[in-house]
């Protein structure tokens, strides 16, 4: 095997992988085929098109967060 050296513990916590995101219930009213295709689309990958709808609409303010930091930031 070699030489064997101790390495710093680098994961995290057990508690620190269970926090949850605080979210907040809201009502929206969306097209008919949009709600239709993620319903679909959510059926194919085994999850529900909930899900998939918070989760396009995380990444898209994450990456208007980040386009608004490289222009506030000059880059």
């Amino acid at each position: 095997m070699g030489e064997l050296r101790i390495i710093k513990d680098f994961l995290p916590k057990p508690e620190e992988l269970a926090l949850k995101e605080e979210n907040v219930k809201i009502t929206i009213s969306l097209n008919k085929s949009s709600i239709e295709f993620f319903k679909k689309k959510a059926k194919e990958q085994r999850t529900s098109y909930q899900k998939m709808n918070r989760r396009l609409i995380d990444w898209y303010a994450s990456q208007q967060q980040k386009s608004a930091n490289r222009v506030r930031d000059g880059n």
